[in-house]
């Protein structure tokens, strides 16, 4: 919409300088419309939310400390959402099809987490969706962005998967097993960040620096010189994905204003799998499935806990952890909530950091 507002202002620029002002300009206005967006919706949605009696629902079996919880109203994913795709669409290349991938899977996972979230409220129980459904549309929503982007998008090459710590090196797939990393990437970053969402403000930072990273590469891959010089695939539509990212990381922050210890609202599930998945399909558009696996890694961690117990107590009937996901263990050898908090926090950005050095300086 905007977006053509920028393309006349700055059409008297040669242009390279106009496709960099233009980037700068509206990355910066969609990062703060997006933050203030979320400022904005977020006290009158809370409002709402506590008026229709939309609480978390409390695992009964989980750490007493939550049981203060039990009245903060969840689904406050809604505003993340909402900001991000207004923002999204003020000023982004709505000609450019990455933008309509990310929109895709943004608002099909969190349509789907609302359902999960609305059916736990309704019978009062954390099943919410029955896990074989929920998987079901995970994929089937999952493996339909799958086969349109690589079936009718020319730009997109399926089968090169970047390699973070190699020069000159990218992973060649089959188209068949090229779907199977794109599902995985997808599916599971959405379900690992669905997982790790339990505690105030745990998720949320993460996801900001994982975005931010995003940001960077996508601004790397989308100039073909800085593409040449680092050997990384040069993806021209790549460029409005720096837009997008920066929609999610001004949402992300204002969401964290009133979610951040102790919370005054939850993502909910229409949160977290959205934005999970969205993070999936960034990376399958950039190319970067393997470095989400660095960028990510306390999902990856949080993730391979609950593999753990589940498998652990089935094979011998004991527990490695006193409660999967990790961070549950954590609080119950007496840990304060915003240690435990903060301290993924520190992890995250540190992982971010780690990825984008190995990528970009054992390429260089």
């Amino acid at each position: 919409m905007l977006f053509w507002l920028f393309e006349n202002i700055f059409i008297s620029f040669s242009l390279d300088l106009h496709t960099t002002y233009s980037i700068l300009i509206r990355s910066i206005i969609s990062f703060f419309s997006a933050l203030l967006l979320s400022l904005s919706i977020g006290k009158y949605l809370i409002i709402r939310l506590h008026n229709l009696c939309f609480y978390q629902i409390i695992r009964c079996d989980g750490p007493k400390s939550h049981i203060k919880k039990q009245n903060i109203p969840t689904m406050g994913g809604i505003i993340i959402l909402f900001a991000i795709i207004v923002s999204i669409m003020l000023w982004s290349n709505l000609s450019n099809l990455y933008v309509w991938y990310v929109l895709f899977i943004l608002t099909t996972y969190g349509f789907l987490g609302f359902v999960d979230d609305y059916l736990k409220i309704k019978r009062k129980n954390t099943v919410g969706l029955q896990p074989r459904y929920k998987y079901f549309w995970q994929t089937l929503i999952a493996l339909t962005l799958i086969f349109v982007m690589f079936l009718t998008d020319t730009s997109i090459i399926p089968t090169q998967i970047v390699i973070p710590l190699l020069k000159n090196c990218e992973l060649k797939l089959c188209f068949f097993l090229a779907i199977i990393f794109a599902y995985f990437a997808i599916v599971g970053s959405s379900n690992a960040v669905n997982l790790s969402d339990g505690l105030d403000g745990l998720v949320i930072v993460p996801i900001i620096f994982i975005t931010t990273g995003f940001s960077i590469i996508a601004y790397i891959t989308s100039n073909i010189n800085f593409s040449n010089f680092l050997h990384i695939p040069y993806l021209h539509c790549a460029r409005e994905l720096i837009i997008v990212c920066t929609s999610i990381i001004g949402a992300s922050l204002g969401f964290l204003w009133f979610n951040a210890y102790p919370a005054r609202v939850f993502m909910g599930d229409v949160g977290s799998l959205s934005l999970g998945g969205t993070l999936g399909a960034i990376s399958v558009l950039l190319r970067q499935e393997l470095l989400l696996l660095i960028m990510g890694g306390l999902f990856v961690i949080e993730t391979i806990s609950v593999v753990l117990q589940i498998s652990f107590f089935k094979l011998f009937k004991i527990r490695i952890f006193k409660m999967a996901p990790i961070h549950h263990h954590f609080e119950l050898i007496h840990c304060p909530e915003p240690r435990i908090v903060v301290r993924y926090w520190i992890i995250s950005v540190i992982l971010m950091l780690l990825g984008l050095i190995i990528l970009l300086i054992n390429r260089w």
